[in-house]
């Protein structure tokens, strides 16, 4: 009798289990569908949205499942809004992520140490595709989020080859899978050689595409080859297809007006890298319509190909038409200090907005990215700042990327607790 009850209490036991089990997995699923599916409004904000509605106060940002999904401009909100979450900007600026440029990270940890630094290649060619090595689990990056950066085209440094390799873009989430665009720039650097003569890179860029252009003419041509094309020439074709955009790292005007001889005998999609000596030439380059990626505050002559670098460089390209791209120099470290640059630029006559622009958007449309703006369908990469993003006091109030709130906690960060906090132990047991 008493082993018949205790079989029934464990059958019933059992089938509560069940029922318990079930119950939480289902809990689990709506809990983690709904945190995937969480949405946000941003409401009281200053919203410069680089794009139509131009800069909003009393502004609303709605984003779901890491899109923009709503922008109202304060007399346009509804009276209700159906979102998971709501947050109080209490008239704090909001703005895109800036997308950071020109530099290693994620393939360089420490510059002094070999073994840590993947940018380069003796052999690298045009094929070069380093985000293979990309390592979003860099140090630098939580370190470079401080500056309001949410994306990175990250540009290797190459080889021997004229051609240093293809540029990739990334998030800085520091998830895995945070490589949004590999191979999606080619890069080729031009100008003063330590042995030789300049004539020759020209040289040799200028063979290599009218070698392409000529293969591809022949192509319903008795002449055409059967034979598969190369990788370097695939390359090669997409470039003069326009499919990629020409990475020109280039400083002397005489180079430039070079290149844009050549961007307009094959349509290139150009892109001038460094290109100190621009306000030379600038009405060319503005009526090729190329863009110039620049470091604003890097205006010492280090070659005889820059001496004409200013810090009014950037305001005096956007006067003459020229879409400008602020990056900072240098390979790994630093890059937080982006708006620093984009300060110093706008304290030199470029204008606020534009300077806005040239860290956001004019870098999401040269690499064809869906961010850079805050507008209905962009990616919610988006900073919430405690003022002026270009002052020096101003601090990152809170960051998303693709609408996940992210952490902007460096390793510096920790290393400053750990030695400042109170304890009885030694500094070397505080974690």
């Amino acid at each position: 009798m008493n082993n018949n009850k205790s079989l029934t209490n464990l059958v019933g036991a059992a089938k509560a289990t069940k029922k318990l089990s079930q119950f939480s997995l289902l809990a689990l699923a709506c809990f983690s569908a709904n945190a995937l599916a969480e949405s946000v409004a941003i409401t009281n904000a200053e919203v410069y949205t680089l794009a139509s509605k131009g800069i909003l106060s009393n502004a609303t940002v709605v984003f779901d499942e890491g899109k923009i999904t709503a922008v109202y401009a304060n007399d346009e909100l509804p009276e209700q809004l159906s979102v998971d979450k709501t947050i109080d900007a209490k008239g704090k600026v909001l703005t895109p992520g800036f997308i950071a440029s020109n530099n290693l990270l994620g393939l360089v940890e420490v510059g002094a140490v070999a073994n840590s630094r993947d940018g380069a290649a003796k052999k690298a060619d045009i094929t070069f595709d380093a985000s293979l090595a990309f390592n979003p689990m860099s140090s630098l990056i939580p370190y470079t989020r401080k500056g309001g950066i949410t994306t990175n085209i990250v540009m290797p440094k190459g080889g021997d080859s004229l051609f240093k390799g293809q540029s990739f873009a990334v998030n800085l989430s520091g998830d895995f899978d945070s490589v949004i665009a590999s191979n999606n720039g080619v890069i080729v650097e031009l100008g003063a050689k330590a042995k030789g003569s300049r004539a020759l890179t020209l040289q040799k860029l200028a063979n290599t595409l009218e070698d392409a252009d000529k293969k591809l003419t022949a192509k319903d041509s008795k002449k055409k080859s059967k034979k598969e094309p190369k990788r370097s020439e695939v390359v090669v074709n997409a470039l003069l297809a326009g499919e990629k955009p020409l990475l020109a790292k280039v400083d002397r005007a005489t180079d430039i007006l070079a290149l844009l001889k050549l961007k307009a005998r094959y349509q290139l999609d150009l892109v001038l890298v460094g290109a100190r000596d621009a306000l030379l030439v600038s009405q060319d380059i503005a009526k090729a319509n190329v863009p110039v990626m620049i470091s604003t505050i890097d205006n010492l002559p280090n070659s005889f190909d820059s001496l004409h670098g200013s810090l009014t460089t950037a305001a005096e390209l956007e006067k003459a038409g020229v879409k400008v791209i602020i990056a900072t120099s240098g390979e790994s470290h630093n890059i937080n200090q982006l708006r620093f640059d984009a300060g110093v630029a706008v304290a030199n006559g470029l204008e606020h907005s534009s300077a806005l622009a040239a860290v956001s958007a004019n870098v999401a449309d040269v690499f064809k990215l869906n961010s850079g703006r805050i507008s209905v369908g962009k990616d919610a990469d988006l900073v919430l700042w405690s003022n002026d993003p270009f002052e020096i006091s101003t601090q990152v109030d809170t960051m998303w990327i693709n609408g996940k709130q992210v952490s902007t906690k460096s390793r510096q960060d920790a290393l400053r607790d750990r030695y400042t906090s109170e304890s009885d132990m030694p500094r070397a047991y505080i974690k």
